[in-house]
C-alpha cells in the first residue's frame, strides 16, 4: 500500500533520521534508492510531490481508454529491468512502427527516408540536395546553434523539404537557430550518424534486415500504477519508506547532516539524491533558481477515432510545414480497441497552441483534415497539460547548468537525471545508466 503524506508536522516524529533521502519517484529516483541499497544503505526514504510513483510516466483513464501522457516505448533489455525484474511480466509486448507525415502530404518513414525524401524529389530534386550537402561542406560555416547542425550534415534544401526544420520547431518551441549547439548534438545526434557518405551507401545497398536483438514494450494497459508499484515494493521490503504526495518546503545543512522541513514532517539525513526539478532543488536549499533555465510545457489531447484514418504506423510525427501538433501514439495499436473505437495521444508544445486547449484542439482537427487523415467520427474524450516535459537548452543552458551542479554538489546535494541535471533524456535505459553512475560516483560506500 502506497504511504500518503500526513497531513500535518505534528502526526510525525520529530526529526526522523535517514541514511539517505532520495527527492523523486520516477525512475532515476527508484534506480537511485536501488543502487543506495547495493551501497549498504538500509533507512532510505523516497519523497515526492506527485501522489503516485512514476515521476513524468503518467497515465490517463477515460472510460474504456487508457493514454499516455507523453508517448514511451520500453525494451526488454532496459538496465532497469536489472534492478526490477519483477517489473518485466507486466510490461505489454509490442510492434511498433513509426511514420512522418511530411511536407508534402504523404506518410513515410521516419525520420528521414532515402526514398520519400531524396528519390521522390525527381532528379533535379536529387541534384540540389546533393549541391546543398556539398556547399554546406565545403563553406564549413561556424556551427553555432541546432539549426547549423541540421544544415551542415543534410543542406539547407533537405533540411526543408523533409520536413526537419519545421520538426525542430515545434519540438523545441522556438526556431532551430535559438537552441544551443550542445542540445542539438545530444537530441539529433541521428542527424549525423545517417547522412555520413557511409551511411548513404548503406541504405542504398540491398542486405538482409537484422532480426532485432530486443522486445519494444508498452506500460500495462492499468497504467503505470501497477508498473511501478512494484518496484515500490521490493524497495520497501529492503526498507526504503515512501512519502508521496509531499513537498519539501526547505533543506538546511548542519554539519554533515542535513535537516529537511517537508509537509510530512522534519527529516534529517546523512545524504541527499535529488531528481527533482534542479530549479526546485536551488530553492528549497536556499540557493536561487536559474530563471533563464527553460522547460517544455505540453498540451496532450486524448482522442477517439471510428473511421479511416489514413495511415498504417503506431507512432506518427508531424514534419509538414503546418500545424502545432509534433507525434501522436496509436494506443489502441498496443491495447487494442475499446467499444469498436481506436484511441490516440497527441503531443502540442503549450507556448505554440497558446497555452489554450481549445486552440490546440482546433488545430489539430484543421491540420489532420486538410491532409486527409481521421476521416470519420474524431472525438476528444480529454486533455491534460503537462509541464516539466524536457529541458531545452538556450542562453548557454550547459554552463548554466554546470555552475548550478556545481552550488549544488558544494552544498551536499546529488542532483542528476532529465529533471534534476536538465538533461535531455530520451530512454527508460538513459535514465538508469545515469542514476547508477551518478550514485556510485557520490559519497564513499557504507558498510553493511
Amino acid at each position: 500500500m502506497v504511504e500518503q503524506a500526513a497531513p500535518t508536522i505534528e502526526n510525525q516524529e520529530s526529526r526522523e533520521h535517514y541514511e539517505a533521502v532520495v527527492l523523486g519517484a520516477g525512475i532515476s529516483g527508484l534506480v537511485s534508492a536501488a543502487v543506495l541499497i547495493e551501497q549498504g544503505y538500509r533507512r532510505i526514504l523516497v519523497i515526492d510531490e506527485f501522489e503516485k510513483y512514476g515521476g513524468n510516466h503518467i497515465d490517463c483513464a477515460i472510460g474504456p481508454y487508457s493514454f499516455d501522457i507523453g508517448s514511451f516505448i520500453f525494451q526488454d533489455d532496459s538496465p532497469l529491468l536489472v534492478h526490477f525484474p519483477e517489473m518485466l511480466p507486466l510490461y505489454v509486448p509490442i510492434d511498433p512502427t513509426w511514420g512522418k507525415l511530411t511536407p508534402q502530404g504523404a506518410v513515410a518513414g521516419y525520420p528521414l527516408s532515402i526514398k520519400d525524401d531524396i528519390l521522390r524529389s525527381g532528379l533535379w530534386g536529387c541534384a540540389r540536395i546533393g549541391l546543398s550537402v556539398l556547399y554546406s561542406r565545403i563553406s564549413r560555416p561556424a556551427i553555432r546553434n541546432a539549426r547549423d547542425f541540421a544544415r551542415y550534415w543534410i543542406g539547407d534544401y533537405l533540411l526543408r523539404r523533409s520536413g526537419l526544420e519545421s520538426y525542430m520547431m515545434r519540438f523545441f518551441g522556438i526556431a532551430a537557430e535559438k537552441v544551443d549547439l550542445d542540445f542539438a548534438e545530444k537530441r539529433m545526434l541521428w542527424i549525423k550518424e545517417h547522412s555520413s557518405p557511409r551511411a548513404m551507401l548503406r541504405h542504398l545497398r540491398p542486405r538482409k534486415a537484422e532480426a532485432p536483438t530486443n522486445r519494444q514494450l508498452a506500460r500495462p494497459k492499468s497504467g503505470y500504477d501497477d508498473l511501478y508499484a512494484v518496484a515500490a515494493a521490493k524497495l520497501r521490503g529492503q526498507g526504503t519508506e515512501f512519502r508521496l504526495g509531499c513537498t519539501v518546503s526547505q533543506i538546511r545543512k548542519a554539519g554533515s547532516v542535513f535537516h529537511l522541513d517537508t509537509t510530512g514532517g522534519a527529516v534529517t539525513a546523512d545524504r541527499v539524491v535529488s531528481t527533482i526539478p534542479i530549479n526546485r532543488a536551488l530553492e528549497i536549499s536556499g540557493l536561487g533558481a536559474d530563471e533563464n533555465l527553460t522547460s517544455v510545457t505540453l498540451i496532450s489531447l486524448f482522442f477517439s477515432f471510428s473511421g479511416k484514418k489514413g495511415f498504417d504506423c503506431a507512432v506518427l510525427y508531424n514534419f509538414s510545414h503546418g500545424g502545432f501538433w509534433k507525434r501522436l501514439t496509436m494506443y489502441s495499436d498496443f491495447y487494442g480497441t475499446a467499444e469498436g473505437r481506436e484511441y490516440f495521444g497527441v503531443e502540442v508544445i503549450a507556448s505554440q497552441a497558446g497555452n489554450s486547449l481549445e486552440i490546440a484542439e482546433r488545430d489539430f482537427r484543421s491540420h489532420v483534415a486538410a491532409n486527409h487523415l481521421f476521416d470519420g467520427d474524431l472525438r476528444l474524450e480529454g486533455s491534460r497539460f503537462v509541464p516539466n516535459a524536457y529541458p531545452i537548452y538556450i542562453n548557454r543552458a550547459q554552463e548554466r547548468v554546470g555552475v548550478a551542479l556545481a552550488r549544488l554538489r558544494a552544498f551536499g546535494i546529488e542532483s542528476f537525471g532529465r529533471q534534476g541535471g536538465f538533461d535531455y533524456q530520451p530512454t527508460a535505459r538513459v535514465s538508469t545508466q545515469n542514476a547508477e553512475t551518478q550514485v556510485r560516483r557520490g559519497p564513499a560506500q557504507k558498510v553493511s
